[in-house]
């Protein structure tokens, strides 16, 4: 009878705490589980962009910010959730990314401003990341991961051998149910830019024709997953909606609306193109620093990834990586002790060497698992536990840190890679590498009539590259181009 009592009143608290947690979306109207009020979006964004800025550092471009800060106050404007404090900021990545935090902070790579030709394209996509923010997203996939988490401890004290024995596939199958989620939200996003881009002048259909730049970046990085495992929707799948929802939101607010492509060309003329060789370069099997005035190999068929707080390579099979970051401390012995506290690292092997003629450490570790306090350390899986080689180098006034990661079953494997990297790290002198000055997007106009390929080609660039500008002019390589017309092409 104590126990009923109990769980009745647990319930009635629970269903005391929901409906008090419910609050009307401002998208849909609906009244819905909320855990995030508006001064937590508010802390959130303030809270986060540091972080974003540090990782990715800000592209300085008073013309292009000014113009998105334009864009973006007005759509804004006409958005669900005017009264927000929205902020516009562009990031130094050549990634073709655009993004949004809670609270009204709106990111574009310089990568996505270089492949945008028009100012309709890039209205709809910054129409689609405020629709992130009017429509509570954060707030909502923080529910359903909390809803997930309920039903997952519900089953337990339901039916905990049931349960027990399929943890795994329960956690698995909650996990495909929040990306589930995730594509539902890039969905409603996407209606949401169609509708702000549409209602201050732009024509949506061009948002819709991005999509199919997306779709061309994708395949040719030989990246593309499939659509249930996904986050976001294919954007192959987003091509045909998109342009649906233009065509409906067109048929029921006829209008003149606008593409302006030219006037958006002119404004990207001079924007970096790819990696800023100052921040970093991969170029025939190595990693080059300009700045920082070091080098060191990349293994071969290793994909890599930069940013101004660290560089990432990994085999393509997954079962290896590399990091290369700063390291915390004045010395090697201090960034060792702060290495092993902050990661919770269990240190099986430590040497000091000299990496050539710099300091040296080389530390071989464990992660440590996490643990109930007063409960004994259990074994961990070899093939799960993470076993790191982390090679300490101080060079030039500064400390670096390079770490190796596989399992423990792969790791003896990996490690002769690893230590082939980490011993080629070394100073940078080529004056080439030193010097190397950045690409750029440049407009030129076409010479003469011909298909996109013989434009091109007409304006000195390679034939190598043809693809690459393709997907950069949205034309395909036999695509007709009249006289006259401005294009992108990529020079220093």
């Amino acid at each position: 009878m104590k126990t009923y009592t109990f769980c009745y009143r647990s319930l009635a608290f629970i269903a005391l705490f929901i409906a008090s947690a419910c609050a009307r979306n401002p998208v849909t109207g609906k009244r819905e589980l909320s855990l995030m009020s508006t001064e937590q979006e508010l802390a959130i964004g303030k809270e986060s962009h540091p972080s974003v800025v540090a990782t990715m550092g800000l592209y300085e471009d008073k013309k292009i910010q000014a113009f998105m800060n334009e864009k973006g106050k007005a759509m804004a404007n006409v958005s669900h959730r005017p009264e927000l404090p929205y902020q516009f900021f562009i990031v130094d990545s050549p990634v073709v990314n655009a993004f949004a935090v809670p609270g009204g902070y709106v990111y574009f790579t310089r990568g996505i401003l270089a492949h945008f030709n028009n100012e309709a394209e890039f209205a709809g996509v910054l129409g689609h990341e405020i629709g992130h923010i009017t429509a509570k997203h954060a707030a909502r996939s923080q529910k359903s991961q909390l809803l997930s988490t309920i039903a997952l401890i519900g089953g337990a004290v339901l039916a905990p051998q049931v349960v027990g024995q399929n943890i795994e596939a329960l956690q698995q199958g909650l996990g495909l149910l929040s990306l589930k989620y995730s594509r539902d939200h890039e969905s409603e996003s996407d209606k949401l830019g169609v509708e702000y881009s549409s209602k201050i002048g732009y024509d949506a259909h061009q948002m819709a024709d991005f999509f199919g730049t997306l779709k061309r970046i994708s395949e040719n990085s030989g990246q593309a997953v499939p659509q249930f495992m996904s986050t976001h929707p294919d954007p192959g799948n987003r091509f045909s909606r998109v342009h649906e929802l233009a065509k409906d939101y067109q048929a029921q607010h006829p209008a003149s609306y606008r593409v302006e492509g030219d006037t958006y060309l002119r404004l990207i003329d001079g924007i970096t193109y790819g990696e800023d060789p100052k921040q970093g370069f991969v170029e025939n099997g190595q990693f080059y620093h300009p700045e920082l005035r070091f080098q060191f190999p990349v293994p071969r068929g290793w994909q890599s990834q930069n940013s101004p707080s660290q560089f990432q390579m990994a085999d393509k099979d997954g079962k290896s990586a590399m990091i290369l970051m700063l390291a915390k401390g004045n010395s090697l012995d201090e960034a060792s002790q702060n290495l092993v506290k902050e990661l919770s690292l269990n240190v099986l092997e430590s040497t000091k060497t000299t990496i050539n003629g710099n300091p040296a450490y080389v530390l071989i570790s464990r992660q440590q698992t996490q643990q109930q306090q007063g409960q004994p350390q259990q074994a961990q899986d070899p093939k799960t536990a993470l076993q790191i080689g982390t090679w300490l180098i101080q060079y030039n006034n500064a400390i670096y840190a390079l770490h190796g990661l596989s399992s423990a079953a792969d790791f003896t494997n990996a490690f002769g890679t690893f230590k082939q990297v980490a011993g080629n790290f070394q100073s940078l002198t080529d004056p080439d590498k030193l010097n190397r000055k950045p690409e750029r997007i440049q407009i030129k106009t076409a010479p003469r009539d011909g298909s996109f390929r013989e434009v091109m080609i007409g304006l000195g660039m390679p034939a190598s590259r043809v693809e690459e500008l393709g997907v950069l002019n949205g034309q395909k390589a036999d695509d007709r181009i009249a006289r006259g017309k401005p294009v992108k092409v990529i020079a220093r």
